[in-house]
C-alpha cells in the first residue's frame, strides 16, 4: 500500500528560503575548479546496463505526478520504465503501483496509456475482477478451483509512497522513501499536490539520459543555449544548490532585483528566483513562477531516452483566455526550451561524443553540478555492488 503525505503551503521551506536568500546575495556556488567526467558513461552500453541494475532497477522514482490520478477510482497502465505497470488511486483515495498483471494466466489487465476512471478491473480473457486496492473480488466459477484461497491471488504490488503531489515507486521490496518525503514538503510549498494536469507528453531523446540531466545541473548554458527563449529573464551564474538525500536542489536568479522581495512568500519568491530539482535517478521538476513542469526520465537504452514531460497548473482554464495562456505556456516550455533546445542539445551531445574525439568532459565552475550528480550515481553503483 502506499504511503500518503500531503501539506500544501505558501511559505518556502526552510532549504528553499535558504537557496533564495544566498541568491539574493548574489553569491557564487562554491566548487572545487575545473572537474572532468569520462565521456564512457555517457557511450558504452555496458555502463548502462550496470546503471540499469543499480539504479533503475533498485531506487525509489518518481513515476508521476498525483494530478494524472486526482479522483479516487481511476487507473492508467504505464509501460515505459520497461515494466508493465498499472497505477491505481483506489476508492478511499490511495495510490498502489502494480503490476499490470492477471494473478490467473498473466494477462494484460488493462490497455492503452491514458488515465480513466474505473469501479473495478475485470481481465478481458476470463473475467477474473479486481478492487482498485489489488484485492482480488470474484471470478466465474469458482467452484473449479476447489480450495483457493481468493487472499493468494491479489495483484502484485511494488512499494510506492504519495508525497506533495508526486507518485513513487521502487522496483526492489526494500524501499525507503524518506527522503521521498522530504521532496514532498519542498514541493507542498509549491501546492503541487493541489494543481491540475494541464497536458502530458512523452517525448523521445536519442541521447543518454545522463545528458539530459546534465542540462538542468548547470546555469553555464542559459544565457546561450536559450538566448532567445528564456535566456533573458536569468541573471548569469547567480545560482545556489544544496542536496535532500541523494536528490539535487538548486536555484538561479532572475533578471529582476531581489532587493525589497519578500522572500518568505512563495509566490513573491517564485517571481525571482527559479528553483530546479534533480532527483535521482532521472526526474526533473522546474517550478515556473505560476505552474509546474515534472519531466520523468526513462532510460530505454544508452544512447535512447523517454521523457514524459507533465505540466501542473493551479486550477483548471475556466475561459478561454485562460486556455491560451496555458497553451502559450506549454509551447513556449516543452516545445521550445526542452525540446527544441536542452533534448536537442542532448542528442547533438550524444552525436559528437560517440565520435571518442572527446575522452572526457571538461567542466567548468558554473558546471559543478553535473560533476556533483555523476559523483551520486557512481556511489549508488558502488552500494549496489
Amino acid at each position: 500500500m502506499a504511503q500518503t503525505m500531503t501539506a500544501p503551503g505558501k511559505r518556502p521551506t526552510d532549504g528553499q528560503l535558504a537557496l533564495a536568500e544566498a541568491v539574493a546575495r548574489g553569491e557564487q556556488r562554491k566548487d572545487a575548479g575545473v572537474t572532468r567526467v569520462p565521456t564512457e558513461v555517457y557511450t558504452d552500453p555496458d555502463h548502462f546496463a550496470r546503471e540499469k541494475s543499480a539504479l533503475f532497477d533498485r531506487l525509489p522514482q518518481v513515476i508521476a505526478p498525483s494530478a494524472l490520478l486526482p479522483e479516487p477510482g481511476m487507473v492508467v497502465p504505464h509501460d515505459s520504465t520497461g515494466r508493465q505497470l498499472l497505477i491505481t488511486r483506489d476508492k478511499a483515495g490511495e495510490i498502489h503501483v502494480f503490476h499490470n498483471v492477471c494473478r490467473h494466466r498473466g494477462t494484460r489487465l488493462v490497455e492503452g496509456t491514458e488515465a480513466e476512471c474505473a469501479a473495478r478491473l475485470v481481465c478481458p480473457y476470463h473475467a477474473w475482477t479486481y478492487r482498485l486496492d489489488g484485492t482480488l473480488l470474484a471470478l466465474p466459477r469458482p467452484d473449479t478451483f476447489p480450495g483457493m484461497d481468493k487472499a493468494d491471488y491479489h495483484l502484485a504490488e511494488l512499494p510506492s509512497c504519495e508525497a506533495g503531489g508526486l507518485i513513487w515507486f521502487s522496483p526492489a521490496p526494500e524501499a525507503d522513501f524518506t527522503h521521498a518525503r522530504m521532496i514532498g514538503e519542498d514541493m507542498a510549498a509549491f501546492d503541487a499536490a493541489n494543481h491540475y494536469l494541464f497536458r502530458r507528453k512523452t517525448h523521445t531523446v536519442r541521447g543518454n539520459w545522463k545528458l539530459i540531466m546534465d542540462a538542468f545541473l548547470e546555469s553555464y548554458h542559459v544565457l546561450r543555449l536559450h538566448a532567445n527563449t528564456i535566456g533573458p529573464f536569468f541573471k548569469d551564474g547567480v545560482t545556489s544548490g544544496d542536496f535532500i538525500g541523494p536528490h539535487a536542489r538548486s536555484a538561479v536568479g532572475r533578471a529582476e532585483e531581489l532587493e525589497g522581495i519578500d522572500l518568505t512568500d512563495m509566490p513573491s519568491l517564485r517571481r525571482y528566483v527559479t528553483f530546479a530539482y534533480q532527483l535521482l535517478p532521472a526526474t526533473i521538476i522546474i517550478p515556473s513562477p505560476d505552474y509546474i513542469n515534472v519531466m520523468v526520465l526513462m532510460p530505454q537504452a544508452h544512447d535512447l531516452t523517454l521523457v514524459e514531460d507533465f505540466m501542473l497548473i493551479p486550477e483548471a482554464p475556466a475561459t478561454d483566455k485562460a486556455r491560451d495562456h496555458w497553451e502559450r505556456s506549454w509551447a513556449l516550455l516543452d516545445g521550445g526550451v526542452f525540446a527544441s533546445e536542452d533534448f536537442r542539445a542532448a542528442e547533438l551531445g550524444q552525436q559528437g561524443l560517440e565520435t571518442g574525439v572527446v575522452k572526457e568532459l571538461t567542466l567548468g565552475t558554473l558546471e559543478g553540478g553535473i560533476n556533483r550528480f555523476h559523483e551520486t550515481v557512481m556511489e549508488a553503483l558502488r552500494a549496489a555492488n
